[in-house]
């Protein structure tokens, strides 16, 4: 059964463009119209740029014209150091190929998620570590060393938490502010196992709270806060259904010898292969999302990598060797 039956049956939204990039160049075994991808290894990973150049693109890949920008990395969920040291260097690089910025612009970056729920709680670790130095231009100026931009930080919460729908929060806060940019930080949905905490997203586009795990929430993006928006995402859950289906297709892979088998699960419809994951996972409305027991940890290490790459795209004046003091 190709997953991209299976993704539309069970309501699966890809977060990732690069996975929305494979699924459909895989099913086609051609280019996509409207659609560039170019790639770059590095010492500890393969970094993918997805461009969507026009409303064709647009159309197939179901996400608007922009660039996303796949880091990908097993190296991130190791408890490594030096090698997410590394990792942050060059995420930093590809992120300052992206902001739009002049010495004197004024940066929202915004950590989206619910901070009681460890796999949604990346965007606001991500402010824990982050530095905020807006204040310091106006009442501690002779604080600040040469090469630091004004930076604000924001956790809004979430709906259930709040009451807000939280694009209207930092709508607020954008309203006051006048930011020239707005960073935000989420967690997102994997489309395979793979990918869990090993894959950074960034995206020209902004965002849409919620949209991996069915949750509509109201765009973050220019359109609907008035300035650029960049969207960095790391998928930390993915739905059980894409696990069961992958259990199954390996199974039959092995048996694939065995007379009558293979051709039997070949031969199976879309619908019958829905019908028997929802059967397993009725107790929870077929929506069960699955995550890493050692979440924690990885949430921590990813958000000091996208901390320290933010503080080192955004401030020219803190060297590489400098970064880590100025992470709280």
């Amino acid at each position: 059964m190709q997953k991209n039956a299976l993704y539309k049956l069970l309501k699966i939204n890809l977060d990732l463009a690069v996975e929305a990039h494979d699924l459909l160049r895989g099913d086609t075994g051609q280019e996509i119209p409207g659609v560039k991808m170019e790639e770059m290894p590095f010492a500890n990973g393969l970094i993918k740029t997805i461009t969507i150049l026009n409303e064709q693109g647009a159309a197939i890949m179901g996400r608007p014209p922009g660039s996303y920008i796949t880091l990908d990395s097993p190296a991130i969920r190791e408890n490594n150091k030096q090698i997410h040291k590394q990792i942050g260097e060059i995420m930093s690089e590809k992120l300052k190929e992206v902001l739009p910025l002049r010495d004197d612009s004024v940066i929202l970056i915004v950590g989206l998620g619910n901070w009681n729920a460890t796999p949604d709680a990346l965007g606001p670790k991500v402010i824990e570590y982050s530095m905020a130095t807006r204040h310091l231009f106006q009442y501690a100026p002779e604080e600040l060393r040469q090469g630091l931009r004004s930076v604000c930080i924001l956790s809004p919460g979430v709906l259930g938490i709040t009451g807000i729908e939280t694009a209207e929060l930092i709508k607020g806060a954008v309203d006051r502010i006048h930011p020239d940019l707005l960073i935000a930080i989420d967690a997102l949905a994997a489309g395979s196992v793979e990918r869990i905490n090993s894959t950074i997203q960034v995206a020209t586009t902004g965002i849409n709270p919620g949209s991996g795990i069915g949750n509509k929430r109201v765009g973050i993006n220019q359109e609907t806060m008035g300035v650029p928006v960049i969207a960095i995402g790391v998928p930390t859950v993915v739905h059980a259904g894409i696990i069961a289906h992958q259990a199954m297709d390996n199974l039959f892979r092995h048996l694939q010898n065995t007379p009558g088998l293979h051709q039997v699960y070949q031969a199976l419809q879309p619908v019958a292969v829905q019908q028997m994951i929802n059967e397993v996972l009725e107790p929870f409305g077929g929506q069960l999302m699955v995550t890493p027991k050692e979440i924690d940890e990885q949430i921590t290490n990813t958000a000091k990598i996208i901390a320290m790459s933010l503080a080192l795209a955004l401030h020219p004046g803190i060297p590489p060797e400098e970064v880590e003091h100025y992470l709280h």
